[in-house]
């Protein structure tokens, strides 16, 4: 028996010992008969490496009997030839067996490899040709093909630039502008010249790009949405945000904190405001969906779910390859590098990797529940909402007090009210020289003021406290809406309303 060996550390299937065993088997996901070595030869061996290695035997036919080959030198060299001519070079295990030449493939360690035919990947005993979208999907998934890092030809810099959004970053970021925009651009990953005109990367359009309402990069913005109750049965609010990253991020947490409850720690003569859900791991979760989603699943967005019961924020594409259930949270693998390190350098992202942590520390820290993680298909984070009757008894019997006094507080805060407020009179009772009109804007400058102190507020909580009719509350609210001054929420008895 002759016998050609790599070396021992290239060696990924131990050397034939039982061959009778392994014919009487079949072929299978790492078994291939042939006859001779045909041009089908360069193919088989790409299936395999591009999958988890495998053995050819040739001078066998496909049902195990053995027939044979020529295993003389020329044959051999003639073997390796036709291997060699496989891109990237892939070094494999030729052993030769009395008439039979077995052929040892590695599972490659430079995926994906190609042959004059194609892309092959073996799928059971068979190798199959790759068509477009399985080489896209496949190059995704080895990390060969990152979205943030495609440059767009189609855009030009020149074009829809977005240089609010630029300034804007550049200013977070501490960037100097020694040098011009093109090379901060080219310097960020975010922009690359093709043919001498400098053109977005994708990351580049996602951060800088104006968005001019099309279709081209909706699928990145984010969906935010106010349920009533536990489902999606009922919408109560939404809104979809589609402006660059950093903008999106930041309309995301403030739609959150529209929309969750806020109590109160007074110490002193200071209030603090303190959201249900720690903010710090909120704005974790976000930034990790936009930062670690699928950018090339345009069939869905990162998702913002706000319930009685929960907080939901859902990012497509699950994990990235390599992180399990058992290593998730102390591994950090980043599907889109660029992004996260855009993100990074504005304080986004403290330190690769350590989200997950951070979001259990905080939740810990304001003494909530920890949030759950799903790892599926889609990647999703829910936070558990404390029950309202949870909060403090000593802060609901003396919310209405506190808002009464707080008002007053407001009222002194503004020139127009000072002399309504030294008067200990009512708004609604109280004329001005000038008539009805100067009585509305005041009436509205407060609404406004309280607004602002406050978050929220229903037509109820603003008639008492102003001492009017809840319709005519409900009028100055409509025209304050209809000004864009305020943003009506809800319907029904669950309306209330915010700031705009």
């Amino acid at each position: 028996m002759k016998l050609l060996r790599c070396p021992p550390e290239q060696e990924i299937f131990p050397l034939v010992h039982d061959l009778d065993v392994i014919l009487s088997e079949g072929e299978s996901y790492t078994v291939e008969f042939k006859e001779n070595p045909d041009k089908s030869l360069p193919s088989e061996v790409c299936a395999f490496a591009n999958a988890s290695g495998g053995r050819i035997f040739i001078g066998v036919a496909d049902d195990g009997r053995v027939i044979g080959t020529d295993t003389g030198n020329v044959a051999r060299s003639r073997i390796q030839d036709t291997i060699n001519q496989i891109e990237p070079n892939l070094k494999v295990d030729i052993e030769v067996r009395d008439s039979i030449i077995v052929i040892t493939v590695p599972e490659g360690t430079r995926k994906p490899y190609s042959c004059a035919k194609g892309f092959y990947l073996r799928s059971g005993p068979n190798s199959q040709k790759l068509e477009r979208d399985t080489i896209i999907e496949f190059f995704q998934n080895e990390g060969r093909i990152r979205y943030d890092e495609i440059v767009r030809e189609d855009l030009p810099v020149s074009e829809q630039f977005d240089e609010s959004a630029y300034r804007r970053y550049i200013r977070r970021a501490k960037i100097s502008e020694v040098l011009d925009r093109a090379a901060i651009l080219r310097n960020l990953n975010c922009a690359a010249s093709v043919n001498g005109t400098q053109c977005f990367t994708n990351a580049g359009a996602l951060f800088f790009r104006k968005n001019d309402g099309d279709v081209l990069f909706r699928h990145a913005g984010i969906v935010c949405a106010l349920y009533k109750g536990t489902d999606k049965a009922y919408i109560l609010d939404a809104k979809e945000l589609n402006g660059d990253i950093v903008s999106n991020v930041d309309d995301a947490l403030i739609f959150l904190k529209k929309h969750l409850r806020v109590r109160y720690k007074i110490e002193s003569l200071q209030r603090e405001n303190i959201l249900e859900l720690p903010e710090d791991a909120l704005r974790e979760a976000v930034v990790n969906a936009v930062c670690h989603r699928d950018y090339f699943e345009k069939g869905a967005r990162v998702m913002v779910e706000v319930y009685d019961d929960r907080v939901d924020i859902v990012s497509p594409g699950g994990t990235c390859k390599g992180i399990t259930p058992e290593n998730f949270g102390t591994i950090s693998i980043t599907r889109n590098s660029i992004i996260a390190s855009m993100l990074y350098r504005i304080g986004y992202i403290e330190q690769m990797g350590t989200g997950i942590i951070r979001m259990r520390e905080a939740a810990k820290e304001a003494h909530v529940a920890v949030p759950t993680f799903e790892l599926s298909g889609f990647f999703k984070v829910t936070f558990i909402r404390n029950d309202s009757s949870s909060l403090e008894a000593s802060d609901e019997e003396s919310t209405v007090k506190r808002r009464s006094s707080d008002m007053q507080a407001v009222f002194k805060r503004l020139p127009a009210l000072k002399r309504w407020a030294s008067d200990g009179q009512s708004l609604g009772k109280r004329l001005t020289s000038d008539g009805q009109a100067i009585e509305t804007e005041e009436k509205k400058q407060a609404i406004a003021a309280y607004l602002q102190e406050h978050q929220r507020a229903t037509a109820a909580e603003v008639a008492s406290l102003l001492g009017l009719s809840n319709a005519r509350v409900r009028s100055l609210l409509q025209k304050m809406a209809a000004e864009g001054v305020i943003e009506k929420i809800g319907n029904n008895r669950y309306t209330y309303y915010v700031l705009k």
